[in-house]
């Protein structure tokens, strides 16, 4: 099976969030909500502080979609401290940076290279049911988009809060969507 429809599977992880003590984080705080795992080989990198900073940018509107942010990598919860506590772009974001040092979070999600014990640079977006209803993975050079991100958020929580429609191709909030039936095969 894919991953996109598959459950997230059974995790602990220790959590590094500005202002807060250490903290776990498992399976079970993620039921019930909108969440993001956005995956980056490591700490004190190049383009892991772009797109983090960027995804930071976004943080008040996807909690206003009700979304929880969740950064993953393969460092300790340490070293997501002492990144935060050194890095001018790390240390303005407010979302928690999850410890993935055993290598449960990247297994369970696809994206750990194996030999190197570092994750690819990968999102998911997990819906209240725990299902993954969207993946992006890139190659090590080339970081995301948050913006991009939020719309395919919204786009999901559209889909799901009205069955039986779908986004079309760079669909935005408030534009038409598609009821696919019969009549539409072969006219769009």
């Amino acid at each position: 099976m894919g991953i996109v429809g598959s459950q997230i599977q059974p995790f602990t992880a220790t959590a590094f969030q500005a202002g807060k003590d250490f903290f776990q984080v498992t399976d079970g705080d993620v039921a019930g909500k909108w969440a993001v795992f956005f995956f980056y080989p490591a700490d004190f990198t190049f383009v892991c502080p772009t797109e983090l900073e960027d995804l930071g940018e976004h943080y008040a509107m996807l909690q206003k979609l009700g979304v929880e942010v969740y950064a993953v990598s393969t460092d300790t919860h340490f070293s997501h401290k002492a990144w935060h506590d050194t890095s001018d772009k790390i240390g303005k974001l407010q979302f928690p940076f999850l410890g993935d040092q055993n290598h449960v979070l990247a297994r369970n999600f696809g994206v750990l290279r194996e030999g190197q014990g570092l994750a690819d640079r990968g999102t998911f977006v997990v819906d209240p049911d725990g299902v993954i209803q969207l993946v992006e993975i890139t190659s090590e050079g080339v970081g995301r988009n948050a913006n991009e991100l939020v719309r395919k958020i919204r786009a999901a929580q559209y889909v799901r809060n009205n069955p039986g429609q779908v986004c079309p191709a760079a669909w935005e909030e408030g534009e038409e969507t598609l009821a696919p039936s019969l009549d539409l095969v072969g006219k769009l």
